[in-house]
């Protein structure tokens, strides 16, 4: 036994005890359902569910997330190339396949990982030797149950911090709706036509998405980052108005600020962003309410989570007028944090003065939830997004040099004020 497989076997065996002796959390290399909700549409996990193993320095750790958002037609007979974006690296990673807003049992095919070729984003070809293929209990297809979302092995591919890497799925059945995130500002590929996903040259690839499918996060081991950090909310943090295949949302440019920090305090960043998204209405996607547990608490080696949700409340059909609705939303998602032992600091909600929707009734709500954010005790901590975004002269709009155009979302200066807002020591600390 030689190269990465050694190293794999070693830092299995190094994390195994730790993860058993947490109470109900499977061992490092169990393909294991995640404690995400037992059907579309719960509000968390069934009672019982395990807690989330709290990896970091060395266990498994979160390094890339989405959050499903919609369930679309299904891509019977076609390999699906998803190109995500590592925050930190490791010596091995795992993926996790979602059926999340499936109704019927997918069936996945076969997998594999690799990583892109270098500088080429909108490229589906894999650096050569790269591809490995991933198994699911020992076995390369797997049966995804509807409302679930499911671990692979340990897949022996070591891969650097601010890589992109190619997660392929085939699917070679109709097994109802895909689950998908839609808003993906990353370009993904398509072979038609059969399992192509051990494929390096990329030239079945016929056809682009710019969504990811099936695909909810990936995590590495071996890592030594602290552990990591979600960022949940809507098209705010799902990086609308950035660059795309560029990634230039403010969790990838937070991801970039805490990797210059010194290893034991390095994290993972995950982004949990909808477009569309709200806080206590299913819409666009469930809403945080209903996803928080497995969007956000479920993520390995989670630490902390960034909150900035409740423009679409507000402006929204029905709209939210009332503060303390937002509040009291807010309140729940901490309860639920703590009884983990996380972290949650809130961000106050940003200017749409000139953005479709935009009155003067909303406005006064969008003021007075930022005023109780900022004097009573919601959060742990909180991120000012909106005093660091605002325009001096117009608090109600964003400031010209942030705006992406439409007034609401931010260009990608807009995006690094938002990541250098984030006070990198609130991130150090839990709970308890």
């Amino acid at each position: 036994m030689t190269g990465p497989r050694r190293l794999l076997t070693a830092l299995v065996a190094s994390v195994s005890l730790t993860l058993l002796g947490t109470a109900g959390t499977p061992p490092a290399g169990a393909a294991a359902h995640d404690p995400a909700p037992a059907a579309p549409g719960s509000a968390g996990p069934a009672p019982g569910t395990p807690l989330p193993h709290r990896g970091g320095a060395g266990g498994w750790t979160g390094t890339w997330a989405t959050a499903p958002s919609h369930a679309v037609d299904p891509l019977p007979g076609t390999s699906i190339r998803n190109v995500v974006h590592t925050s930190i690296g490791g010596a091995a990673i795992r993926i996790r396949v979602s059926n999340r807003l499936g109704t019927t049992p997918l069936r996945i095919g076969a997998a594999t990982a690799g990583l892109q070729t270098a500088g080429a984003p909108r490229s589906p070809r894999a650096v050569p030797g790269t591809l490995r293929s991933a198994t699911f209990r020992g076995g390369r297809a797997v049966t995804v149950p509807p409302g679930r979302d499911l671990f692979s092995d340990p897949i022996p591919l070591r891969v650097p911090a601010a890589a992109n890497l190619l997660i392929t799925l085939y699917t070679p059945d109709e097994s109802g709706q895909a689950t998908q995130h839609r808003t993906a500002l990353q370009t993904n590929f398509l072979a038609p036509g059969g399992d192509h996903t051990a494929d390096e040259s990329g030239t079945p690839y016929t056809a682009t998405s710019g969504s990811w499918h099936y695909l909810s996060g990936v995590d590495v081991l071996g890592s030594r980052a602290a552990g990591s950090v979600v960022a949940v909310g809507d098209s705010l943090t799902d990086g609308s108005g950035s660059t795309g295949n560029a990634n230039r949302r403010w969790p990838d440019r937070l991801a970039a600020r805490l990797r210059a920090l010194p290893p034991h305090r390095r994290l993972g960043v995950l982004n949990a962003g909808i477009a569309g998204n709200r806080l206590l209405r299913d819409d666009v996607g469930p809403s945080v309410l209903t996803r928080f547990d497995a969007d956000a608490l479920s993520r390995a080696g989670v630490r902390a989570v960034i909150l900035l949700i409740g423009v679409n409340d507000i402006k929204g059909t029905p709209e939210q007028l009332d503060p303390q609705a937002l509040v009291g939303g807010y309140r729940e998602l901490v309860r639920r944090a703590h009884a983990r032992g996380l972290k949650v600091i809130g961000g106050t909600v940003t200017p749409y003065k000139g953005f479709p929707g935009h009155t003067e009734a909303r406005e006064a709500t969008r003021q007075a939830v930022n005023r109780l954010l900022r004097t009573t005790p919601v959060f742990d901590a909180v991120v000012d997004f909106d005093a660091a975004v605002r325009d001096p002269a117009d608090p109600a709009r964003i400031l010209p040099a942030y705006d992406s155009g439409d007034h609401i979302h931010f260009n990608d200066t807009g995006q690094q004020v938002l990541a250098d807002t984030v006070d990198l020591d609130e991130l150090r600390f839990r709970t308890r």
